[in-house]
């Protein structure tokens, strides 16, 4: 039983890991203070999709490490009540 969990677990915890290095490259391209005139409308929209392309993976973020979390206080909570029993 120990073994599904732990793979589970970790392909997991390895898709959270993607997801927060896509976040960190997509968030290297965000600018703080964004000074527009006529001729950089174009940076705006360009800013735009960035937030909505960060917007839409927060969730998935949110789920995955939850689900990490849980999968790892789970096994950790299994493994010291197996050794307790012994």
């Amino acid at each position: 039983m120990m073994t599904p969990l732990l793979i589970l677990w970790a392909g997991l915890t390895v898709v959270l890991i993607g997801l927060l290095i896509y976040r960190s490259t997509l968030s290297m391209h965000e600018d703080d203070q964004l000074f527009l005139g006529n001729s950089e409308a174009h940076m705006a929209k360009e800013q735009e999709e960035l937030m909505l392309r960060m917007n839409r993976i927060q969730p998935w973020l949110k789920l995955c490490g939850a689900g990490s979390a849980a999968l790892f206080i789970l096994i950790v909570g299994m493994k010291l009540y197996a050794s307790f029993n012994q």
